[in-house]
């Protein structure tokens, strides 16, 4: 990998967490007590838009599920930046 920034080789092994948002649903606290083991919940995306990816709770690309194997896997469709818009490499701040 190379460096982005000074100092910035010093942080690459850093572990952060990367989570993808499937979407949301608000929901009272009595529907959520009434869940059983055959209950679905819709969610707020539809199956054709692109997943929110995070790192740490920031945005920082979209993607789309495909299967790898026999498991999940994420292909990125797009990197965010820290504006919001697209195709913008995520911006890293190193103290000095």
């Amino acid at each position: 990998m190379t460096s982005h920034a000074d100092g910035f080789g010093l942080i690459q092994d850093i572990d952060v967490r990367l989570t993808v948002e499937l979407g949301r649903k608000s929901m009272r606290l009595r529907d959520v007590l009434a869940l059983g083991e055959s209950s679905v919940i819709e969610l707020d995306r539809l199956t054709d838009e692109p997943l929110d990816m995070f790192v740490n709770g920031k945005l920082i690309a979209r993607g789309e599920v495909i299967a790898q194997g026999n498991r999940f896997a994420i292909r990125v469709l797009e990197i965010v930046g820290a504006s919001g818009a697209t195709n913008d490499m995520p911006r890293i701040e190193v103290a000095q």
